[in-house]
Order: structure tokens, then sequence, then C-alpha cells
């Protein structure tokens, strides 16, 4: 058997009936374009350590078709899951004779440093959504006081909002999607389970929110009027705007980082962050965070000595 026929195999019977449609869909796509263009065709017995591991060595210096930049150490580490996943499931179920996944080493995973937006930076997106006359960028005010991830946003429907109670439920996520060619939006459950949560808003928001319903013709908090709006046209919008009012491109997630940022230079405690951002647990936070938190301890740390004196 071809490790192609494997894969196809693998793909149907493990991934597709355990995983999330995301999920498939990205194990899908590297298999595609990086796993079987170099491994496919190799009868699934012959695949040894070395095979593998030259295979894995290779994406160090591999260049993303869509970007052209090299590819992202997490994009790395999901080529590397597909390999090692199918591998052993392959071995569990008798198709190779020996588990070759003790002897590959994986490549040296840096983590991204964090980017979040300056106060400064800050305050020029918030005066730019203001004088922005779509309704839908107000979106972006949302998640720099909620940290909500951008599929979070783009899901939430008016009846996610508890205006009494001042709560935002979190029960859902979207993204882009493809069915026969055709784009189209996927809503699914939230990345983790933890992901499922309430948010506290704060009375800005409120009556941020309710302005924004009082022209709302959709469902969806954020519309093109009567239209929920696709992934990448919002992450394109908020690209644009940064560059009309030159503010440094930092990415959408920049802004869930600037709000976990924010709150932390308040004051706020680990595990209440931790559970507004839906992280699994705070240590999550801690590590993820740990550079505003030192910026934190340094700014406590003279305050005591001004105390002090």
């Amino acid at each position: 058997m071809k490790y192609k026929e494997w894969i196809d195999e693998w793909m149907e019977l493990y991934v597709q009936t355990s995983c999330k449609r995301r999920t498939y869909e990205r194990y899908e796509q590297v298999a595609r374009n990086y796993v079987l263009p170099v491994l496919g065709n190799c009868e699934l017995k012959d695949i040894t350590a070395n095979i593998v591991q030259k295979f894995i060595n290779g994406l160090q210096n591999a260049k993303s078709d869509k970007t052209g930049f090299l590819l992202s150490s997490n994009y790395i580490r999901t080529i590397v899951n597909v390999v090692q996943n199918s591998l052993k499931i392959a071995y569990l179920n008798g198709c190779i004779e020996k588990c070759i996944n003790e002897r590959i080493v994986k490549p040296k995973v840096t983590e991204k440093q964090i980017k979040c937006f300056s106060i400064s930076e800050q305050q020029s997106i918030e005066k730019a959504v203001e004088n922005d006359d779509r309704c839908k960028m107000k979106g972006i005010i949302i998640c720099l006081y909620t940290g909500l991830r951008i599929g979070e946003l783009l899901a939430l429907t008016w009846s996610d909002i508890d205006f009494e109670k001042r709560i935002l439920n979190v029960s859902k996520t979207c993204y882009d999607g493809k069915i026969d060619g055709k784009r189209i939006r996927i809503i699914d459950t939230p990345k983790t389970p933890c992901s499922q949560r309430q948010i506290p808003l704060s009375k800005n928001i409120v009556s941020i929110l309710k302005s924004m319903r009082r022209t709302s013709k959709s469902e969806y908090i954020i519309a093109d009027g009567t239209k929920p709006v696709f992934m990448r046209s919002y992450q394109r919008s908020f690209e644009l705007l940064l560059k009309k009012n030159s503010i440094e491109h930092k990415g959408f997630h920049s802004l869930r980082h600037t709000f976990a940022t924010r709150a932390l230079e308040c004051g706020m405690d680990v595990k209440s962050l931790s559970e507004i951002l839906g992280h699994k647990n705070a240590i999550i936070t801690l590590n993820r965070y740990s550079h505003s938190m030192w910026e934190h301890k340094v700014e406590m740390m003279d305050k005591i000595c001004k105390t002090l004196q």
C-alpha cells in the first residue's frame, strides 16, 4: 500500500469521525500540499525514521504557497502531527511492523512573540473606528474590550447579549470554508470547551452594542446590511483601517492580546483574565502574557518604594 492510499484511509476512518470539521480540513490541506508530494508515493511499509526526519528537517526552509513566507512554527507542527498520527494508527492496525515516531526528532518550535497595540495606537484605532461610517467596524472596539477571537465575534448574534445583566455569551465560532468551490461561512463550536464562556461587559461596550442594535438588519451583530461577514473580509477591512490611519499592522488577533495586556496593567487577577479569555487554565495565561506581568511587577515594586519613602 502506498502512503498516499493510507493517508486517504486514515483521514476518512479516523480524522473525519473524531475531529472538528476545521481540523479535518486543515489536516487535508497540509497532507495535500506538503506531505503527499514528498512521501505519497512511498510504500507504507518502507517508510523509515530517516525518511521522515529528512522530510521534517526540510520543512524549516519550506515556504507557504499562499504568502511566499517561511512556514510558521504552528503550521510545521500540524504537518508533523499528520505524519506521526497517521503512522501511529498504521502501526496499531498492523499495517507496519514498527512505530518509528519515537526516533523522530521534532523541530524546535519558537513561540511567536505576543504583539499588542500600545496605548497610543489603541487610542488611534478607537478614534478611527469612531470616524468610520460602517457599523460593522465597531466590532474592533468590542474585541479590544472583551478579548474575543475574530471567529467568536463574527458568530455573535443578538440573542447572545443579555443587556440587562451586561453579559456576553460565547457559545460558537465561525470560519471561512468552501463547498464545491463556493465560499461559505461555517458556524462551529468554539475552539475548546473552555472557550464557551460568559464575558461581563462594561457600560461603554453595552452602550455601543445598543446603538448598533438600533440600526441592525441582521440577527448577527457584525453584518453588512442583512448579510453576515466573512472572516477574511473582516480581517482585510481591519488591515485597510490601520493602513489608512498609519498604524502598524499587527494582525487582528493582536486586539485580543491588547485586551489581555491592558487588563493585567489595570491589575486584573490572572484567574479572572483566564476565564474571560477562555483559556483552559491560568497557567496558559501566565505563560502567554508573562512579559506584561513582568512590566506590571516592576511598576508595583516602584509603587512599594514610593509608599515607604
